[in-house]
């Protein structure tokens, strides 16, 4: 990486990053304060640091760790009053005492990670730093609580309203990239130019952080209904998209098998077939569709869910029996894989927007790619 480059990609992280850098600077310091005036606590580290710690977390397991936090932070308390009034502070076998019994206690009851650390951290706080007294105790505790409440309500602002809205963008920009994988594949193989089609593969291999992301969505949007007592209604269309999302992890998995038959059919001799890039655009025309489905779907708007789940469902069938019509003898392996991946995704797309059940659709695909009824 160059002296130069090093500033862009910095600069890209913050722009992307900025949200999260004010969230947790302005909660941490709410926190502080309110555990200063309202419980009176003259430094009220662990209500900062529960903060972080929660905030830290993906959005969708704010809630569980912040609940983690404040046992941790209970458990290493109560563990650390206890070996101190026994051994006395500051000594090395209280130290040792306090960190075994911990980890211990918090492995015990399920603990790991992040809550698992801030039990032992918290013990040994109060061991090393700040031994604890009877007006202490309860000051740690509600400190914890204090920091993990002002996390969660800090989280939660910015979805408040529209607590669907960012899965919305995540379902639209991951249907949207996977739709583009299609494309290039496409130009590339009408243009017979391998690089183009090394270039699609690569894109292909990312799709699975995106992924990824999606699934992140759905935690976060559960966790933002879940919090939202008026917005609880929408658990269960969240419940119903969930399903649907989970077949995008299958289409995934096709185009990037795909695109690698792609690449090799690039370096073939021969250029590929004219209609190949039909029946892939078309595919990309109802991966397109489908996401704007769900998107709908999410977003309540029922009539048009309904009508974007119908173009998935034609493009769909379009691209089946455009790559069908190509599946012809002596055809070489790579196009046979790419019609039998174009087939395979097809498939998972109309799973995961139609109401037929699994044999109705293999059996309308097939139907479209000139197979026998079974």
């Amino acid at each position: 990486m160059s002296r130069w480059s090093w500033p862009r990609v910095a600069a890209g992280r913050l722009r992307h990053g900025w949200q999260l850098v004010l969230e947790a600077t302005l909660a941490a310091t709410v926190a502080w304060v309110l555990a200063r005036s309202v419980v009176g606590h003259p430094q009220p580290f662990f209500a900062s640091a529960a903060v972080l710690i929660v905030l830290g977390q993906a959005r969708g397991q704010r809630l569980r760790r912040a609940v983690e936090v404040v046992l941790g932070v209970a458990a290493g308390v109560l563990v650390a009053d206890l070996v101190i009034q026994a051994l006395g502070p500051g000594t090395t076998w209280t130290v040792f005492t306090v960190i075994l019994l911990t980890v211990t206690l918090a492995a015990a009851v399920g603990a790991t990670g992040v809550s698992l650390v801030q039990a032992a951290v918290s013990a040994l706080y109060l061991v090393a730093v700040a031994p604890p007294t009877e007006s202490l105790v309860p000051f740690r505790f509600v400190d914890a609580l204090i920091g993990g409440a002002v996390a969660l309500a800090v989280s939660q602002l910015v979805d408040a309203r529209r607590p669907l809205a960012p899965l919305v963008a995540e379902v639209r920009a991951t249907f949207g990239d996977l739709a583009a994988v299609l494309t290039g594949i496409a130009d590339a193989l009408d243009r017979h130019d391998e690089p183009a089609a090394m270039a699609a593969l690569e894109r292909a291999r990312g799709m699975d952080a995106r992924v990824d992301r999606l699934r992140e969505g759905v935690l976060a949007a559960g966790e933002a209904l879940w919090l939202n007592l008026r917005r609880r209604r929408h658990m269960g269309r969240l419940r119903s998209v969930d399903t649907s999302i989970r077949q995008i992890d299958y289409a995934v998995r096709n185009v990037r098998v795909l695109a690698r038959a792609g690449v090799t059919l690039s370096r073939l001799p021969a250029p590929a077939p004219p209609d190949l890039g039909t029946a892939l655009r078309s595919l990309a025309e109802a991966v397109r569709a489908a996401g704007e489905a769900l998107a709908a779907d999410l977003e309540g708007r029922d009539e048009t869910a309904d009508e974007h789940a119908v173009r998935a469902d034609e493009a769909a069938l379009a691209a089946v029996h455009t790559a069908g019509q190509l599946f012809t003898p002596g055809q070489s392996l790579p196009l046979v894989m790419i019609i039998g991946q174009v087939r395979a995704t097809a498939i998972d797309l109309l799973r995961g927007v139609g109401a037929d059940d699994d044999a109705t659709v293999l059996g309308r695909v097939d139907h479209s790619l000139g197979l026998p009824p079974v």
